[in-house]
């Protein structure tokens, strides 16, 4: 049977002071839009879904301010657990003097690029229904648009009302990060993730199918959750549902505060290159942190999260310097979880939390039982017991189960009830 938490009011009522959305804009002059840094795919999912690749440019402009890349520590074996903790703090403590002033002095317009994935019903011509559900995904920090293959496959060999996926990429991961490499910054606001999504979807989206023939369903995992959360806030008339997979919704105090200090001192000194991809895939395997993923899903990450970087080597398509960039500029997630008892309550919100028995999970418990209940209206949510916080990697036929049913009940009958 599954569990979930029952209401909890929230106890910190400090004010973060959230900032202002800042606007979009389109670049000048002509755009030279780029080849796809990877071969384009021609497999399907369970044949049935045809698989894409597309290029659009980023939000114009950008609010991280442009700052260079930090050179990433030595790796060694001697750092204790208190080593990598203080390497994290002093990392987060140099991004956050980086990002005091570069919100308000927005003025950078470099031009970088996301690439989002496609998956598109193959009948989709012959059996058009009113309001077409679209599910369109956000992943976590550190792993390619593709980590939600695995998910994809088990959801759609149940659920028969999805008619397309977009699968999303931020502009410092997988295939994104190969066309951004030479423009990156040293700082990153998830701010600006959001506003890369809330671009696409207001500007880029296919014209033949658009929202007025769309139902869109989004689902965000730990910081894609945030900036999902984040994208609804501001523009709700585009959304009908949003699903949360543990999101970076937080005040990040005490213990969260804790362990996002030990997490980017680890993720600073992650590995980055192997002699091979099955060099990599046994090193995986002999990781705490990669052993307990679906095997499915670690083949995706080998697949789509690595490349041949010209030297010889395989090496991550995200560097882990970038990925600790993002995991230490947590103010978003503070003014998120302000903002989210604001959130419309005609968007339902269903929340997917983790219940393995472990430490972070129940020092977290307080934090998820408040997180979910932040806007109680039309919310539920749900805990999957077998899981980590990486419920997609660890858990994708479970979490698939959940969106089918949650599917199922809410668009099963009749799509016409939507706002969109």
């Amino acid at each position: 049977m599954a569990s979930s938490f029952p209401y909890t009011p929230t106890t910190l009522r400090t004010s973060v002071k959230p900032r202002p959305w800042v606007p979009l804009k389109h670049h000048e002059g002509r755009v030279e839009i780029p080849s796809l840094p990877s071969k384009p795919r021609t497999d399907t999912l369970l044949g049935m879904y045809k698989i894409s690749t597309h290029i659009i440019p980023a939000a114009n402009p950008r609010v991280s301010p442009n700052t260079p890349v930090p050179e990433p520590p030595p790796r060694s074996s001697k750092r204790t657990g208190r080593d990598i903790k203080k390497l994290g703090l002093e990392f987060m403590e140099q991004q956050a003097r980086q990002g005091e002033d570069g919100y308000s002095g927005v003025v950078d317009e470099r031009l970088l690029w996301n690439c989002v994935n496609r998956y598109v019903k193959k009948d989709r011509d012959a059996k058009v229904r009113t309001k077409g559900i679209t599910l369109f995904l956000v992943h976590a920090a550190g792993f390619p648009k593709e980590t939600w293959e695995t998910t994809l496959c088990y959801l759609l060999a149940a659920c028969g009302v999805i008619d397309e996926i977009w699968s999303w990429e931020s502009v410092q991961h997988g295939d994104s990060a190969l066309l951004n490499r030479q423009n990156l910054s040293g700082s990153f606001d998830w701010t600006d993730n959001a506003r890369d999504i809330a671009n696409f979807l207001i500007n880029y989206m296919p014209e033949e199918s658009g929202f007025f023939s769309r139902t869109l369903v989004v689902v965000g995992h730990s910081v894609g959750g945030c900036v999902a959360a984040l994208v609804a806030l501001h523009f709700p008339a585009l959304f009908s549902s949003l699903i949360l997979v543990d999101p970076m919704i937080d005040t990040f105090t005490e213990f969260p505060w804790e362990h996002a200090q030990s997490l980017v001192g680890r993720i600073l000194l992650r590995r980055q290159h192997w002699p091979s991809r099955e060099d990599a895939l046994r090193s995986f395997k002999l990781s705490p942190l990669f052993s307990s993923w679906h095997p499915d899903v670690l083949r995706l990450y080998v697949d789509y999260g690595l490349y041949e970087d010209g030297s010889g080597r395989i090496a991550l398509k995200t560097p882990p310097v970038h990925e600790a960039i993002i995991s230490a500029n947590v103010r978003t997630g503070r003014e998120t979880w302000e903002l989210m008892e604001t959130l419309d309550e005609n968007i339902e919100l269903l929340w997917i939390l983790p219940g393995k028995q472990n430490r972070e999970v129940s020092m977290m418990e307080q934090v998820l039982k408040e997180r979910v209940w932040r806007r109680p209206a039309n919310s539920s949510n749900i805990i999957i017991k077998s899981s980590d916080h990486l419920i997609p990697h660890e858990s994708p036929e479970a979490l698939a189960q959940i969106i089918t049913d949650f599917l199922h009940r809410k668009y099963g009958v009749s799509l016409t009830q939507s706002k969109l």
